[in-house]
């Protein structure tokens, strides 16, 4: 169950779904210090996260694992905070020691999911994301896993079963999966059939998931929510790598702290959930075979954001844009070979009226859409509507 649902719960049944009892807090011989070993979660009657895995009671495990946690630090160099961090998992994996931690680190009210692998007498954290959607990691029911051999997930207690990219059920021991064949740089489903629980009476049959591929580095939490199965008809056919690169719509809008950028952390315009795509129109170049022009919108942790997509008639490479927030006027633009171009996409009514530079070439020009040669020079482009007027700038960066 992803956080979105657990907003709707009153304040009481939350608390009551977080209530710390002593058959999930820390087993017998752990240190005050350490991590404890599972989540201190219940949902109704359900301990959500109990300890799991043949390494759960072993205090020097634990401790193992306590340490370089403490010892890990955030991009922006943030510390976790053990007390209320815990380890999920703690078991042997290929014969190699693992350990799951959800970890809480308060400075920028984020979630992580740290991925530790033994060495010798201790551990390493060797895989660190952060939870994309807003709130706690231990809320959501399926967790990504980047092992050696392969994508892996780790379930919840609340889910039933778990069907994986080929439509086949999931074997499973401990809630941690056998390795799945996801692919690097492509989307794919998962889904969760979710008991009935407290919060959620009826259960749950279908609980999607789309993985956006084993090529997806950290710190990038590879998961989004894909309720509807828009995600899925979205992303068909697109190259995930390539949406997450620095300049792709998925990785170009860095994150901000403070009055700094932090391109080591999640970028702001990382997907969520609600990814989804609607055609914009064509637009032919030199009198070639028109390409078709699409619009992604995603849910980000910062809300909504859209690119546009270029996919040419024959078999070139599709283009994409950087992302764009959510404006009345957005602005895209596309480095097409051998012709960049500018895509000015707004709502059209009665009362909008879009301005663009002298000598502008509209390649494309209908209501609500424009199209034009990316301009050499940075040029503004307007659009007026009701009593305000929106300005938008495009074009190469000022040096």
């Amino acid at each position: 169950m992803g956080p979105a649902r657990w907003r709707g719960l009153t304040a009481t049944s939350l608390s009551a779904l977080l209530v710390a009892v002593a058959a999930c807090g820390p087993v017998a011989e752990r240190r005050p210090q350490d991590l404890r070993v599972g989540y201190d979660s219940l949902d109704g009657s359900l301990t959500v996260w109990p300890p799991r895995g043949s390494l759960a009671e072993d205090p020097a495990a634990t401790a193992a694992a306590t340490r370089a946690v403490r010892d890990w630090r955030s991009p922006i160099d943030d510390r976790v905070h053990v007390p209320s961090s815990g380890i999920l998992y703690s078991g042997q994996v290929g014969g190699t020691p693992l350990a799951l931690v959800a970890a809480s680190v308060p400075g920028q009210a984020a979630s992580w999911l740290l991925q530790l692998t033994g060495d010798g007498d201790g551990y390493q954290v060797t895989h660190a994301t952060e939870y994309t959607d807003p709130g706690y990691l231990v809320y959501s029911d399926v967790l990504p896993v980047q092992a050696a051999d392969g994508r892996r997930y780790f379930t919840s207690e609340r889910v039933r079963r778990l069907v994986g990219p080929n439509g086949r059920i999931l074997s499973a021991t401990d809630g941690l999966t056998d390795p799945v064949d996801v692919p690097e740089c492509r989307a794919v489903t998962v889904t969760a059939t979710l008991r009935s629980t407290t919060s959620l009476p009826r259960g749950r049959t279908a609980d999607r998931l789309l993985d956006l591929g084993t090529g997806i580095t950290a710190p990038r939490y590879p998961l989004v929510r894909d309720e509807s199965g828009s995600g899925r008809r979205a992303l068909t056919g697109l190259d995930t790598c390539r949406l997450a690169d620095k300049d792709g719509p998925f990785g170009s809008v860095t994150r901000r702290v403070g009055d700094r950028d932090t391109p080591d952390s999640v970028p702001a315009s990382w997907p969520m959930a609600k990814v989804a795509v609607r055609t914009l129109g064509e637009v032919a170049l030199d009198g070639g075979e028109p390409a078709e022009l699409e619009q992604l919108t995603w849910e980000t942790a910062d809300g909504t954001m859209s690119a546009v997509v270029y996919r040419p008639a024959d078999d070139a490479p599709l283009v994409y844009s950087p992302a764009d927030r959510t404006s009345p006027l957005q602005v895209y633009e596309l480095p097409v070979p051998g012709q960049p171009l500018v895509a000015l996409s707004w709502r059209s009514t009665k009362d909008t009226t879009l301005s663009v530079p002298p000598g502008t070439t509209r390649l494309v020009d209908r209501p609500g859409l424009v199209v034009a040669p990316l301009p050499e020079r940075r040029q503004t482009f307007s659009l007026a509507a009701d009593d305000k007027t929106h300005y938008r700038t495009a074009g190469p960066a000022r040096r």
